[in-house]
């Protein structure tokens, strides 16, 4: 790998992060990661690692054993299959959510910041409004205007990810509208405004590249933020069918009448599912915003000690050069 290529891969977001972590905070950095590593291999390879489908049925609330390592819910349902499968939903709902969000939110703040005027004002207006509903609340109604009540598949992903998909748009039309309106000012952008290039070959191409700088950061936050919301509308009621796809959200609602019952094991793994992936997703994106912040940085690397400058043989502190020997104002 050449040099060039070498300080590329250095400059990656979560590569960079991890060079300039130290002590505790590249512990905590290094945990994200590797549970967050983990939660993508389990929906990639779930076809491979689920032992049954998810919508395979079985006699109910049968106890962990051999043949069901974390027993079977009260509708039949293999729990370590359920859990397996329910990380790919998880992942599809991250993924369509934070793609649209990025890109509406990314396109709103150049245009606004770029052009200003009515515009901005506009825009501004809609989406400190759009922070007036509560994620949740915004989820409830888009999945029963976009699933009609039936809650399948692709209606349930889509109404939870379009929801979260609002909510979060104004977070990236925010954090790029600020960064245009800086970078508009930089001499590199007026320069490009005196040869006469275009608004779009100007935020395409000068603008959106140092604009975007950011955007791994708020997608790890986002990123915990959307299982959260999934889960809370399959526990209302208003996710997905255990028949269309698995979703820990559903599972924890049906599991509520078994802890009186003694039956724990219904509810203990999909809770832990969501517990240890919004964990994961938490540390890695909180790790990277303290790292972004130089006097955190600085601070946590001002503990480190100094490497001792390295003595030649024979030299000491009366013989070293520049050295002031006292009384006689002559320096060696």
């Amino acid at each position: 790998m050449s040099r060039k290529e070498g300080s590329l891969f250095q400059r990656l977001p979560v590569i960079s992060h991890l060079g300039k972590s130290v002590g505790l905070q590249r512990g905590m950095l290094v945990t994200g990661l590797v549970i967050t590593a983990l939660f993508l291999l389990t929906a990639a390879f779930a076809p491979l690692i689920a032992p049954y489908g998810f919508a395979q049925h079985f006699d109910s609330q049968l106890a962990p054993s051999g043949k069901h390592l974390w027993g079977t819910t009260s509708g039949g349902y293999d729990v370590l299959s359920r859990v397996v499968w329910g990380t790919q939903t998880a992942v599809i709902v991250i993924v369509v959510a934070v793609i649209l969000s990025i890109f509406l939110g990314v396109a709103l703040g150049l245009v606004s910041g770029y052009i200003g005027g009515w515009l901005d004002r506009i825009l501004v207006v809609i989406a400190d409004a759009i922070y007036a509903f509560p994620t949740l609340l915004l989820a409830i109604v888009m999945s029963i205007a976009i699933s009609h009540g039936r809650s399948s598949m692709l209606g349930g992903i889509f109404a939870a990810a379009i929801s979260i998909t609002v909510v979060f748009i104004p977070q990236y039309f925010r954090v790029i509208r600020a960064e245009t309106i800086r970078l508009k000012a930089e001499p590199f952008v007026e320069s490009a405004m005196v040869v006469g290039a275009s608004s779009v070959r100007i935020m395409a191409r000068h603008i959106y590249k140092n604009a975007t700088r950011t955007l791994p950061l708020i997608f790890t936050l986002n990123a915990s933020e959307a299982i959260l919301t999934l889960a809370g509308l399959g526990f209302l009621g208003f996710g997905i069918e255990p028949s269309s796809a698995a979703e820990w959200g559903y599972d924890l609602n049906k599991a509520l009448s078994d802890t009186t019952a003694g039956i724990w094991w219904t509810g203990v793994f999909p809770g832990a599912a969501i517990v240890l992936t919004v964990l994961g997703l938490t540390l890695v994106g909180e790790s990277m915003n303290d790292l972004n912040d130089p006097r955190l940085r600085g601070r946590r690397r001002a503990g480190r000690k100094q490497p001792a400058a390295p003595q030649t043989p024979g030299t000491n502190a009366l013989n070293a050069p520049g050295t002031e020997i006292a009384g006689n104002g002559v320096t060696v």
